[in-house]
C-alpha cells in the first residue's frame, strides 16, 4: 500500500537511528531545506527513478506474469542514469514512482530492493515533503524576493513532474501536522491546477488531469477524501472545493463512480464526527453545483437528497452540520425534479425547508430562504399548496428578521414575479413545457404584498446611498418594480396613496421612499393610466431636484430618467413632455448636473433617455436642437470633474454625450457636431502627451482614450449617415486616423477596442478611399488578430476587417493572404477563446464578397473548416444554455460565410461551390429540424438557400426538388410575424422558383 508522507518520514527517521546506513545522504537532505526545489529533484529524483526502474525490470525478468499497463520511463533515460539498459516492461507505474511498496494491487509486481535503497528513497521523500512545505510557506512571505523564488520553485516542480506535484499538494493538504498556512496554499494551488475561469485554460487543465496515471489520481482523491475528516476546518473546506473540481471533470465522463457512495457513507456511519459530516455535506453541495442532473442516476439523487434533508434535522445535528446541509440542498435542488413531481416527497422537502426557515440561527434561516428562492424559480408550477405558508414566512422575515434573511425573503417574491412575467410574455417558464400553468400568485397576494414592500422602502441607510450596496430598501423597490410589470395597472391604486402621503413629509426618508415607489411603477402600467399622474407630478419632481437632501435628489433624478425612458417616445406617437415643458426640464437637468457626483450621474441618465426619445422622431427631433449646444457643453464639463471617487461619472457623461449626438437631427446639428469633433480630437491628442509614471496613470489614460474614441465613432456614424453631411467627416479622416494610429501605440486593450470600432466606422464612411491608410494600419490589424489573451480585442479586429473588406472591395486583395493566414490559425488554435471563432467565419464571407473569384485559392481550407464547425454544431449539447447560445452564433456565422462566398463567386466561378452544395443542404436541413431554433439562425439559413439558387442557378435544380423540407421551411417563415424574415423568405422563394421551373 502507498505510504503517506508522514509515514515515510517516520520510517525514514527510525531507520536512520537504527541502521546508520545512509546518514551522509540524510544529512545532505536535511541541509537542503534552504536550497532550491530544483536541486532536490535533480540531486535525488533521477537516481531513485532509474534504480526503481532497474529493480522493477529485474523483477520482471524473474517473473512470467504479464502486466496490463505500459511502463512510462524510457530505456534511454534508465540507461543514461544508471549505466545499464533493460528491455521495456509493462506495469501499473506505481512500481516506478514508489518502488518500496511491497506489492502493487493493480499489477501484482513485487519490487526487490535493498534495504539501504528503501531508506534512501524514504529519505528523499522526507526531503521533498519538507521542501514543498517550506516553499509553500515562502511563497506567502512578505519579502518579495523570497516569495518570487519560492513561486518559481513551485512552478518548476509543477512543470517537471505534474502528477507528483499534485500528489504532494494533496498530501500536504491532508497532513494534520503541517502548518495551516502551507496547507491552505496547497489547497488553493491544487484547485487552480484543475479549474480556471477562461474556457481555453480550463480545457487545458482538464486534459492535463485526464492524462495523469489512474493510480496517482486515485491517491490524490483518497488524500482529499481523508482531508474531510481533518481537525482543521479550513483544510476541510478547501478539500471539499477540490473534490468538486475533480468531480466536475470525472463524473460527466463516468469516472469516480464511487465518490457519491463514499460521501454518503460518511453520513450514515454511526461514529462519524460532526466535523466530517459538515465537510461531507459541503462537498455534496459543491459537487451538485458543478455537475449536471443527468450525471447522476435517480437512486443516487434520492440518496443525496435523503442525506441532505436529514442533515437539516434540528434534533440530531449541530449548527454547522445543519447549515452545510441547507446549503447543500440549495445546490441539489436542480436534481430533484422527480422528487418534486412526487407529492409525498415534495411535501416532506417543503416541510423541512419551511421549518429550517424559522431556525434560531440567522445564517441557517438565510440559507433556507435561499432554497425557497430557488424552488420558486425551478418548481413554480407546484407551489400552489404552500403559498399561504410561504407568504407568512416571507412576511415575518421582511418585517422583523435580520437584513440578510429579509433580503432573501424579498428575493422570493422577485423570483415569483420573474416566472409570471415570463409566462405572460412567452406562455412558458424557462425549461418548462409550453402552456405551463399561470397561478397568478402576485395578483392574489397584491393587497398584502404591496404594503409589505412599501414599508421596506422606508428603511434606507442614513448615509448617502451607494448603488453598489444592496439593502432592504433597494430590494423592496426592485421587487415593487417587478410586481408592477407583472400586474400592470392594478398596482397604481395601491401605491399612489403611499406616494401622496409621504412626498411632502419633513422626514427625508419619507420623501425619498415616496419618490422611489413612484419611479418603480413606471414600467408595467399602461401609458393611459400613468400619463395623468406623470403630467401632474412632473413639476413637483423638477422642484424636488433642489431638495435639501442628497438621497432625495438622487432618487428624483433616477425617477425622471424612468419617466423619459418609458413615457417619452415621440417616434411612437406619445410623450408626456410638451415642447413648453422641455425648456424647463433641460434647465433643471443642466443645473442639477453640477450637484454631488451621485446626483450628477443620475442626471446624466435622465438626459440620456430624454435625448433617446427624439431619435428617429422626424420633425419632433427639432425640439431638442436648440438645447444641444448647452447640453454638450455641460456634459463635457461634467466629464472633466475630479470630485468623484471613481470614473463612473465621467463614463456616464461620455455615454450620454454619445446618445445626444446619436439622437440629434443631423441636418440641423451638423455644425455643432463638427465643433464637438474638433474638441474631442484635441482632448485625445492631449491624452497622448500625459506623463505616465505608474500603472494607475496608464489605466486612467486608457479609460479616457477609450471614452473619447467611442465619441469619435458615434460622430463618424452620425455625420456619414446623410449625403449632405458625409463630406465633412471625410475631410476630417486624415487627422482622425493619425490620432488613432498613435493611440494604438499606447497598447491598452480597452483603447484598442474602441479605436478599432471607430476605424470600422471610418472605413464604412470612406469606402475605397480608406485604402491609403492600410499600409500603416495593417500591422495593428495583425496585432489585434494575434491578441489571444485579450480576446475581445481579437474579436473586434475580426469585425473591423469585415468592415474594411466591404469598404475596399477588391482593393483589400494585397492584404488577404496575411489576413486569411491569421484567421485560419485562429480557428485552429485551442488557446483562443471560442467566442472569437463565429465572427471569423462571417469574416470569410466578407472577404469572399470583396475579392470575388480571387477567393478561389482559399476555398478548400475555408470550406473544410466550415464543414468541421457544422459537425460540431450537430453534436452540441442543447441542454447547456451557454453552449446553445454559442452554437447559434456558430450556425449563423457558417451560413453567413456560405452566403458571402456564393455571392462572391456568382459572376465568375460559381461552379467551385457545386461540390459543397450537398453538404450545405444537409446543414440547412439539420437546422430546420431543430426543436428550439434561434430566429437569427433561421434568417441566415433561409437567406443562404436563396443564395444557393441565385449563384448556382439550374445546377441546383435536382437538389431543390429532392429536398422537400425546403418547402416546409419557407412556408413556416412566410407565416412569421417578423417582416424581415418574411421578406427574405419571399426572395428565396422567387430564386428557387427560377431554378426549378
Amino acid at each position: 500500500m502507498l505510504l503517506s508522507s508522514t509515514e515515510a518520514i517516520d520510517i525514514a527517521q527510525k531507520s536512520v537511528e537504527g541502521h546508520g546506513l545512509v546518514r551522509l545522504n540524510l544529512e545532505s537532505v536535511d541541509s537542503a531545506e534552504n536550497r532550491s526545489l530544483n536541486f532536490t529533484m535533480e540531486r535525488f529524483l533521477p537516481d531513485i527513478t532509474a534504480l526503481a526502474a532497474s529493480s522493477a525490470l529485474c523483477a520482471l525478468n524473474n517473473s512470467d506474469k504479464k502486466l496490463p499497463y505500459p511502463y512510462n520511463y524510457s530505456e534511454e533515460y534508465v540507461s543514461r542514469t544508471v549505466g545499464r539498459s533493460y528491455p521495456s516492461h509493462k506495469g501499473c507505474g506505481l512500481e516506478v514512482l514508489l518502488p518500496w511498496c511491497m506489492e502493487h494491487k493493480l499489477c501484482g509486481v513485487r519490487s526487490f530492493l535493498r534495504q539501504d535503497f528503501v531508506l534512501f528513497s524514504l529519505a528523499v521523500l522526507k526531503a521533498m515533503a519538507l521542501e514543498i512545505t517550506q516553499f509553500l510557506l515562502a511563497a506567502q512571505s512578505p519579502d518579495a524576493n523570497i516569495r518570487t523564488q519560492a513561486e518559481a520553485s513551485l512552478r518548476q516542480f509543477q512543470e517537471q513532474n505534474l502528477p507528483l506535484f499534485l500528489l504532494s499538494l494533496a498530501v500536504e493538504l491532508a497532513n494534520n501536522v503541517k502548518p495551516l498556512e502551507s496547507r491552505r496554499l496547497a489547497g488553493i494551488v491544487l484547485k487552480n491546477s484543475l479549474d480556471a475561469k477562461d474556457s481555453v485554460r480550463k480545457e487545458h487543465l482538464v486534459q492535463q488531469w485526464m492524462t495523469i496515471e489512474i493510480s496517482i489520481k486515485s491517491q490524490i482523491k483518497d488524500s482529499l477524501l481523508r482531508t474531510l475528516g481533518s481537525s482543521a476546518s479550513e483544510a476541510r473546506h478547501t478539500s471539499a472545493q477540490v473534490i468538486a473540481k475533480v468531480a466536475s471533470i470525472e463524473i460527466p465522463r463516468k469516472q469516480w463512480p464511487e465518490l457519491i457512495g463514499s460521501l454518503l457513507n460518511n453520513m450514515t456511519q454511526q461514529d462519524s464526527p460532526a466535523a466530517l459530516k459538515q465537510a461531507t455535506l459541503e462537498t455534496l453541495g459543491y459537487v451538485c453545483e458543478v455537475i449536471s442532473h443527468q450525471d447522476l442516476v435517480q437512486d443516487e439523487v434520492n440518496s443525496v437528497l435523503t442525506a441532505v434533508v436529514q442533515g437539516m434535522n434540528l434534533a440530531e445535528h449541530s449548527h454547522e452540520v445543519r447549515l452545510a446541509a441547507t446549503k447543500a440542498l440549495y445546490n441539489a435542488l436542480d436534481f430533484a425534479q422527480t422528487n418534486f413531481d412526487n407529492e409525498m416527497e415534495r411535501n416532506y422537502i417543503m416541510k423541512v425547508v419551511c421549518e429550517t426557515a424559522i431556525s434560531k440561527e440567522a445564517d441557517i434561516r438565510q440559507a433556507a430562504f435561499e432554497c425557497l428562492v430557488s424552488i420558486a424559480s425551478t418548481y413554480y408550477e407546484v407551489l400552489e399548496p404552500y403559498m399561504q405558508t410561504l407568504f407568512q414566512l416571507t412576511s415575518n422575515a421582511v418585517k422583523g428578521d435580520e437584513e440578510s434573511v429579509a433580503l432573501q425573503a424579498i428575493e422570493f417574491w422577485s423570483s415569483i414575479c420573474d416566472e409570471e412575467i415570463e409566462l405572460q410574455e412567452y406562455g412558458t417558464v424557462e425549461g418548462g413545457d409550453s402552456g405551463s400553468a399561470h397561478s397568478r400568485f402576485i395578483e392574489k397576494a397584491l393587497p398584502y404584498l404591496v404594503p409589505l414592500l412599501l414599508d421596506t422602502m422606508l428603511k434606507q441607510e442614513d448615509q448617502d446611498q451607494d448603488d453598489s450596496i444592496w439593502n432592504v430598501s433597494m430590494a423592496g423597490g426592485t421587487c415593487l418594480g417587478l410586481v408592477a410589470r407583472t400586474v400592470g395597472d392594478s398596482i397604481v391604486k395601491l401605491v399612489m396613496p403611499f406616494v401622496e402621503g409621504n412626498i411632502l413629509k419633513p422626514d427625508w426618508h419619507c420623501r425619498e421612499a415616496a419618490t422611489y415607489a413612484f419611479g418603480s411603477i413606471l414600467e408595467g402600467p399602461s401609458v393611459e393610466t400613468l400619463r395623468p399622474l406623470v403630467t401632474n407630478g412632473l413639476d413637483f419632481l423638477l422642484n424636488a431636484m433642489r431638495d435639501e437632501n442628497n438621497n432625495v435628489k438622487d432618487t428624483t433624478a433616477w425617477t425622471l430618467s424612468r419617466i423619459f425612458e418609458f413615457l417619452h417616445c415621440p417616434a411612437s406617437g406619445f410623450s408626456v413632455i410638451s415642447q413648453e415643458k422641455l425648456e424647463r426640464i433641460v434647465a433643471v437637468l443642466l443645473e442639477s448636473i453640477n450637484d454631488a457626483p451621485n446626483v450628477a450621474e443620475k442626471v446624466c441618465g435622465a438626459i440620456y433617455y430624454l435625448a433617446q426619445g427624439y431619435e428617429d422622431a422626424g420633425t419632433s427631433s427639432s425640439h431638442l436642437t436648440q438645447h444641444i449646444p448647452r447640453i454638450i457643453s455641460e456634459l463635457l464639463k461634467t466629464a472633466e470633474r475630479t470630485d468623484g471617487s471613481d470614473f463612473k461619472l465621467r463614463t456616464s457623461a461620455y455615454e450620454t454625450l454619445n446618445e445626444v449626438v446619436r439622437s440629434s437631427n443631423v441636418v440641423e446639428t451638423s455644425l455643432i457636431i463638427l465643433e464637438l469633433l474638433k474638441s474631442i480630437l484635441h482632448k485625445l491628442g492631449q491624452t497622448l502627451e500625459l506623463q505616465i509614471v505608474s500603472s494607475d496613470d496608464r489605466e486612467k489614460q486608457g479609460d479616457l482614450q477609450a471614452s473619447l474614441c467611442a465619441v469619435i465613432q458615434v460622430i463618424i456614424q452620425k455625420l456619414s449617415s446623410t449625403d449632405e453631411t458625409k463630406p465633412s467627416i471625410l475631410q476630417a479622416a486624415d487627422p482622425i486616423m493619425f490620432l488613432f494610429l498613435r493611440v494604438f501605440a499606447c497598447r491598452s486593450s480597452t483603447v484598442h477596442e474602441e479605436a478599432m470600432l471607430a476605424i470600422g466606422a471610418l472605413a464604412h464612411a470612406s469606402g475605397p478611399e480608406f485604402e491609403k491608410y492600410m499600409p500603416e494600419l495593417y500591422k495593428y490589424l495583425e496585432m489585434g488578430l494575434q491578441n489571444f489573451e485579450e480576446y475581445e480585442v481579437c474579436a473586434i479586429t475580426v469585425g473591423v476587417i469585415g468592415d474594411i473588406c466591404r469598404a475596399l472591395e477588391d482593393k483589400v486583395l494585397p492584404y488577404c493572404d496575411g489576413i486569411m493566414n491569421h484567421l485560419v490559425c485562429n480557428l485552429q488554435s485551442a488557446e483562443l477563446n471560442r467566442s472569437v471563432k463565429p465572427p471569423i467565419f462571417s469574416c470569410f464571407g466578407d472577404i469572399a464578397l470583396a475579392i470575388g473569384e480571387q477567393f478561389s485559392k482559399y476555398i478548400e481550407p475555408t470550406v473544410a473548416m466550415m464543414r468541421s464547425a457544422a459537425e460540431v454544431c450537430a453534436q452540441m449539447d442543447n441542454s447547456d444554455e451557454e453552449l446553445m447560445d454559442y452554437g447559434n452564433q456558430l450556425k449563423r456565422s457558417i451560413f453567413e460565410a456560405y452566403s458571402g462566398i456564393l455571392q462572391g463567386f456568382k459572376d465568375s466561378k460559381p461552379e467551385l461551390m457545386l461540390p459543397h452544395a450537398g453538404h450545405l443542404f444537409q446543414f440547412i436541413e439539420l437546422v430546420f429540424r431543430e426543436k428550439y431554433r434561434d430566429e437569427s439562425v433561421t434568417k441566415a439559413a433561409v437567406a443562404v438557400m436563396g443564395d444557393l439558387a441565385d449563384a448556382l442557378g439550374p445546377n441546383t435544380k435536382i437538389l431543390f426538388k429532392d429536398k422537400a423540407f425546403c418547402v416546409q421551411f419557407l412556408g413556416e417563415c412566410l407565416q412569421s410575424e417578423d417582416e424581415h424574415l418574411k421578406e427574405t423568405a419571399n426572395w428565396t422563394q422567387v430564386m428557387i422558383a427560377r431554378v426549378v421551373s
